[in-house]
């Protein structure tokens, strides 16, 4: 019997094992596929204010959504947006990878405070680090926070 159970614990360890492992590969396998060459579906939207400036906001707020972003999207309009939402406040960065649109990128506290602005020109191996912890990440087409007068310490406001 003692055997019997020995040899069922090593089973059982070793299908958990195996799962786990089938279970990584598929996601990453999923994660790959959906990125080979495509947008991802236009996200849910919600109105954002900053200033006098509106902007018809696409909330990305999985891992897979953030994963994707604004990646291989051909156009993003004047006053559109990307909201990249977090669990909570940490040290954010950001790539270009796939990118084919220049964006600026703020940081913003869970307070929806924007900590910092950043451009960020299209090309590969970049990266973007927040100075500061943020919750949340506003990309928009490179210049549109200064065409509209926004600055760090400014509040985004959700309608």
């Amino acid at each position: 019997m003692k055997l019997f159970l020995t040899a069922f614990k090593r089973q059982s360890f070793l299908f958990k094992s195996f799962y786990a492992l089938i279970t990584t590969l598929a996601l990453v396998f999923s994660m790959h596929v959906y990125s080979l060459g495509q947008a991802q579906p236009r996200l849910p939207t919600v109105e954002l204010s900053v200033g006098n400036a509106q902007l018809t906001t696409e909330i990305a707020s999985t891992g897979n959504q953030r994963y994707m972003g604004l990646s291989f999207r051909q156009t993003l309009n004047e006053n559109e947006a990307m909201l990249f939402v977090y669990p909570n406040e940490q040290q954010l960065v950001f790539t270009m990878r796939n990118t084919l649109l220049p964006l600026s990128i703020a940081f913003i506290s869970d307070q929806f405070v924007i900590n910092e602005i950043h451009d960020m020109p299209v090309g590969p191996n970049q990266t973007f680090p927040s100075k500061q912890h943020a919750k949340y990440a506003l990309e928009v087409n490179q210049g549109w926070f200064e065409r509209n007068n926004v600055k760090a310490g400014d509040v985004i406001r959700m309608k």
